[in-house]
């Protein structure tokens, strides 16, 4: 089927939740552009790269093989132990003097490679669970939310309020096409937090940084990994419009009869690597693939992603089965529709 959208065209017909010419896949390949980005701005450092770091509160990321090099707080080495003390530890990042239209510039041609094929969407850092969860800790990071709420939430204002002078920086200097918002707080199975404390405490820090960018009529993507859809109503209500990664723990049929266009599902789609492995029959992976867009992507709201269920991307095997999915992925994005 022909088709007269660009990419990015037809990516922010489903961002706005319009009906699409074709379905997007966002894993297309290491040779296509991507559809968006997911950025964070220069002034909050790289401590999230590969080779780790300090982040603007001071807490030491570190990396390792086993986790593919993504970052992650350094353990044993946190920086707050009681959550009533955190007005002698927590210090709010001193930028007097940063120079926003060149990190803005810079930024820019660092993330997107093509504008006409590229959304540019950025961070304000607005991650508050995992920021909290990095002060002291799972274990006592969460018994501090339910034990210490109002010192909690007192902290997180504190953090709210460099957040939101961040945000309106970026708004003003980058000029992003979306606003993103990564803030993992689900394992695999189950959120880390109930529904209603999540709600109490994360929700409405949330409202007060998105109201910005919407605002400003941008469009707002949702990061959050795991089993994470019992968060999903009271995002949507405020604002969000995209949810990623969308992995498959979730009721994601349940998720998009219930917010129809409203909500876009990007993901949707994991292959388990077989007992078999390295041997994998290719058209049961075809076929999977094949499955997903057709629970998913009708009427819309839909982006594809997803790939082999492993972290080892180097291999050879995993490249190609990789290569099976995107395969199929393109060639039903174009025809899904017709």
């Amino acid at each position: 089927m022909a088709t007269h959208l660009t990419q990015k065209e037809n990516f922010l017909r489903v961002v706005r939740g319009e009906m699409p010419e074709y379905v997007p896949v966002s894993s297309m390949g290491p040779d296509s552009a991507p559809l968006m980005t997911m950025a964070d701005p220069s002034i909050i450092g790289n401590f999230r790269g590969p080779q780790g770091g300090k982040d603007p509160w001071g807490v030491t990321f570190v990396t390792n093989k086993e986790t593919n090099y993504a970052a992650i707080p350094e353990p044993g080495n946190f920086i707050l132990d009681d959550v009533r003390k955190w007005r002698d530890v927590i210090k709010r990042p001193d930028y007097s003097g940063f120079d926003w239209e060149k990190a803005a510039k810079e930024d820019w041609a660092k993330y997107v490679k093509d504008p006409d094929q590229t959304l540019f969407t950025i961070s304000g850092f607005a991650d508050f669970f995992q920021q909290f969860i990095s002060f002291m800790g799972f274990t006592n990071g969460l018994m501090a939310l339910y034990e210490e709420k109002e010192e909690v939430e007192e902290l997180l204002d504190y953090m709210l309020d460099f957040s939101l002078w961040i945000t309106k920086n970026v708004l003003y200097y980058y000029k992003p096409e979306g606003f993103y918002l990564l803030d993992d707080s689900a394992s695999k199975l189950h959120p880390f937090i109930s529904p209603q404390l999540f709600e109490e405490l994360f929700v409405p820090r949330y409202k007060k940084v998105l109201e910005l960018a919407i605002d400003d009529g941008l469009p707002v993507f949702y990061h959050n990994c795991g089993r994470c859809e019992d968060f999903l109503p009271a995002m949507v209500e405020i604002g969000v419009n995209v949810w990623d990664p969308a992995q498959v723990e979730n009721d994601l049929v349940a998720i998009k009869k219930r917010f129809g266009r409203k909500l876009a599902i990007n993901g949707g789609f994991e292959y388990p690597m077989p007992s078999t492995w390295p041997e994998v029959d290719e058209e049961h992976v075809r076929e999977a693939v094949r499955e997903t867009f057709n629970k998913l992507a009708p009427d819309g709201g839909y982006i594809f992603s997803g790939m082999l269920k492993s972290l080892d991307w180097q291999d050879p095997k995993v490249q190609e089965v990789n290569g099976w999915i995107r395969d199929e992925a393109r060639k039903l994005s174009k025809t899904f529709y017709k």
